[in-house]
């Protein structure tokens, strides 16, 4: 028979577990999932800002072209007929495709065939100077990426100064990843690795693991916002298009521009004839 007289039930045991222990779970649960949230959002963003970056590197030439021959075109038509109307829709579709002035002058030798180079603008927008060679990063670097944030990420340190190592280190993993570097992420994974161990945590009271389950939620909340913005955006919309093989989507709109290219100066060429 149990002995009635010790006052201890089974959930009073030396086994029990702490009151907070559960609320300590499930700030860890809460805290992982963020994270991998984060990523995520991260990676979408990154193809985001790719895609908008090489889709002007790539086909904004072929964009200018089509601006130039619909410009002929609606001159030769309005050479042809000499109607006010024609005429008003050349000088239009010319407006369209004459150079803001005073760039070049602005600007002097940092322009090049494709617009402003490398360095001018990495200067002008912030973003690192080695343009992106893809759309979505190469399967190493996704790799080295999750891992580096699900190891190093701010959001798992309570402490400021270790909140703050952890922010600086993950600023240059995401610029690496932005620009597909695998070689510079396996180094960043190295240097984690024979970096200082983060300080012991200490266990929290109640009152402030509840703190941070509503931070926490908080956050989430705002990458949501973040996210729901990647997605409406023009470029995420044409991302959605293609989530397996982004960098085909830029070939195939590149292949219809090149199309368009060849009807118009078909048309063009049938006007001047």
């Amino acid at each position: 028979m149990p002995n009635e007289g010790s006052g201890q039930g089974p959930e009073q045991g030396a086994g029990a577990e702490r009151p907070e222990a559960r609320l300590e779970k499930a700030v860890r649960v809460a805290e992982q999932a963020l994270i991998e949230f984060e990523i995520a959002v991260e990676t979408f963003r990154v193809e985001v800002e790719n895609f908008s970056r090489l889709h002007h590197q790539k086909l904004g030439p072929m964009y200018t072209r089509l601006d130039e021959l619909d410009a002929q075109i609606a001159e030769a038509r309005a050479a042809r007929t000499g109607d006010p109307e024609d005429v008003r829709r050349a000088q239009e579709a010319r407006a369209a495709v004459m150079p803001m002035p005073g760039v070049d002058e602005l600007f002097h030798d940092w322009m090049d065939s494709d617009g402003l180079s490398a360095e001018a603008a990495a200067m002008l927008t912030e973003q690192p100077v080695q343009p992106p060679k893809r759309v979505r990063p190469g399967e190493e670097a996704r790799k080295l990426y999750r891992e580096l944030a699900r190891k190093a990420h701010p959001d798992l340190a309570r402490e400021d100064d270790e909140r703050k190592r952890r922010e600086e280190f993950i600023t240059r993993v995401n610029a690496a990843y932005a620009r597909g570097d695998a070689a510079m992420l396996r180094e960043l994974s190295e240097e984690w690795a024979a970096g200082p161990a983060p300080a012991e945590e200490r266990l929290s009271e109640s009152e402030e693991l509840y703190a941070r389950l509503e931070w926490l939620s908080q956050r989430k909340e705002l990458l949501s916002v973040v996210a729901r913005e990647l997605e409406e955006s023009a470029i995420g919309a044409m991302l959605r298009m293609a989530p397996d093989d982004p960098d085909r989507l830029l070939e195939e709109i590149a292949e219809q521009l090149l199309a368009q290219v060849s009807e118009r100066e078909a048309e063009l060429a049938g006007l001047v004839q």
